[in-house]
C-alpha cells in the first residue's frame, strides 16, 4: 500500500490558510510541496472538515473496511454450509 507523503494535518491547515485567502493557492502548494492538482483534490475530498473529524472518518472508514470483510467471510461460509448441506441429501 502507498504510504501518504502528507498526514491529514498538514492537508487540512493548508486547506484552512487557502481558505483564509492571505496567499494564493500555488504559494501555499509550493510551500509545502505538493501540486495544485493534489489541493484540489484534497479539497474535494476533505472540504470544511476539522482535524479532528478528518481522523474520526479515517477511523470509521477503517473499522467499515473490516466489517465487510467479516460479512464477505461470513457469507462464504454460510454458502459452503449450504452446499454441503444439499450433498449429504
Amino acid at each position: 500500500m502507498k504510504t501518504r507523503q502528507f498526514s491529514e494535518d498538514q492537508i487540512i491547515k493548508l486547506l484552512q490558510d487557502a481558505k483564509k485567502g492571505d496567499k494564493p493557492v500555488e504559494e501555499l502548494c509550493r510551500d509545502l510541496g505538493c501540486s495544485t492538482a493534489s489541493y484540489y483534490t484534497w479539497k474535494k475530498k476533505y472540504g470544511d472538515t476539522s482535524a479532528d473529524q478528518a481522523r474520526r472518518l479515517r477511523r470509521l472508514e477503517k473499522e467499515n473496511a473490516r466489517l465487510l470483510r467479516i460479512v464477505g467471510q461470513q457469507r462464504l461460509e454460510i454458502d459452503a454450509m449450504k452446499d454441503v448441506i444439499q450433498k449429504k441429501r
